[in-house]
């Protein structure tokens, strides 16, 4: 039962994935639908991380009522109606109205299936989890870009997309009774468990600079996510669709890095797979600022940043309850994901404003700024914190 769980927590990760490179590659090909400037992408993903913050804040309470596996499922059933109703929109503000399920779906499942995680499993298990995701979010631009590359518009690529996350719902829902099985045996714990008020986290020795690392880890991820395609169109000269398959490459990055980390987390610790991620970003991001083309160092770099980021989300995540207390874990994971998609929904909008007023070749730069504050954030939590991971 231990293993059948672990294997459908597998499935919610690769669920968790599917949608969030969507966007990024889409855009492209949905802008002149919409008739709406380039920076507009950031507005759509500034609200669906803003669902998913509100959601994170709530996710301590909601997980100790209804527990882990009924918020999973009606989460990835919550984001799997957005993305249908993606694809029917006919204009932009629809989108910005099914960005708000989007975002307060995919912010309780993340942060109850990591704290779940985090708290019961080795580290191996929550990087291999965590490349589920990347399977995920690479699998969404590879079906995008197929349809687009088949003649078809960016809407089937949504659509297929939804019937996916309906599928595993159902896969999801039918495992409840395994997850109830394991709430009836820690139902004691969770009983006496005290739910943090925000100011009581924000209290704790430590607590900030983990919240920033977060911030500025979910604000690199989500830019280069987002705007990797328009770069290579607009910079580098790469055809739109070409561009959306492109741009995958930097989540297959992330998830073959996770996959890679899942062997050696254990032996070489939570701190130093963050340092070691942090400066293969710098490696990527060098490589992609070099080409003046959309040549194989440009796209080797994408890939090179994927790799870099793939351990210090996992990492960040699995050490919480170390940092900072098993009893204490779920509310700070909560935290903690309400500050990275903070970073997630104002960072991407920002250097889409400053992509619209001085150019989309400062991608690359602004990379650089956010992975030297993870360095500095990341590293002064080690020095708050006593306890060795």
């Amino acid at each position: 039962m231990y293993t059948l769980l672990i294997i459908i927590i597998y499935i919610a990760f690769i669920s968790l994935g599917l949608p969030d490179a969507l966007l990024g590659s889409a855009w492209p090909s949905m802008r002149p639908q919409f008739d709406v400037p380039l920076s507009f992408a950031g507005i759509v993903a500034m609200i669906i991380a803003g669902g998913t913050i509100v959601s994170s804040l709530l996710s301590d309470r909601l997980t100790k009522r209804f527990g882990p596996g009924l918020v999973t499922c009606v989460s990835v059933f919550t984001t799997a109606v957005a993305l249908f109703g993606f694809s029917v929109s006919g204009s932009f503000w629809m989108l910005c109205v099914f960005a708000i399920p989007y975002g307060l779906g995919a912010g309780a499942v993340d942060a109850a299936l990591n704290n779940y995680v985090a708290v019961n499993y080795a580290s191996r298990h929550m990087n291999w989890l965590h490349c589920f995701w990347g399977v995920g979010a690479a699998a969404g631009p590879y079906i995008l870009s197929h349809y687009l590359l088949s003649g078809s518009t960016w809407n089937s690529g949504y659509r297929a997309i939804a019937i996916i996350q309906l599928f595993l719902t159902v896969i999801l829902f039918m495992s409840l009774p395994l997850w109830k099985n394991q709430q009836i045996k820690k139902s004691n714990d969770n009983d006496h468990r005290k739910i943090l008020k925000l100011s009581e986290i924000l209290r704790i020795k430590g607590i900030k600079y983990v919240l920033l690392t977060f911030f500025a880890y979910c604000a690199l991820e989500s830019t280069a996510g987002l705007w990797a395609s328009s770069f290579l169109v607009i910079r580098k000269g790469a055809d739109a669709d070409m561009a959306a398959r492109y741009a995958s490459f930097f989540y297959v990055g992330i998830t073959a890095g996770r996959f890679l980390s899942g062997f050696v987390s254990d032996k070489i610790g939570n701190r130093n797979m963050i340092r070691a991620g942090i400066c293969v970003m710098f490696m990527g991001i060098t490589a992609v600022l070099l080409p003046p083309k959309a040549d194989i160092l440009c796209l080797s770099g994408l890939i090179v940043i994927g790799l870099g980021c793939a351990p210090v989300y996992p990492a960040i995540i699995h050490s919480t309850p170390s940092n900072f207390g098993r009893e204490n874990s779920q509310a700070i994971v909560g935290v903690q994901m309400a500050s990275a998609y903070t970073g997630s929904t104002i960072m991407p909008p920002l250097f889409g404003f400053i992509a619209n007023s001085i150019g989309i070749g400062l991608y690359p730069f602004y990379l650089l700024i956010l992975a030297g504050l993870m360095l500095v954030m990341s590293e002064k939590l080690n020095r708050a914190v006593s306890v060795k991971i």
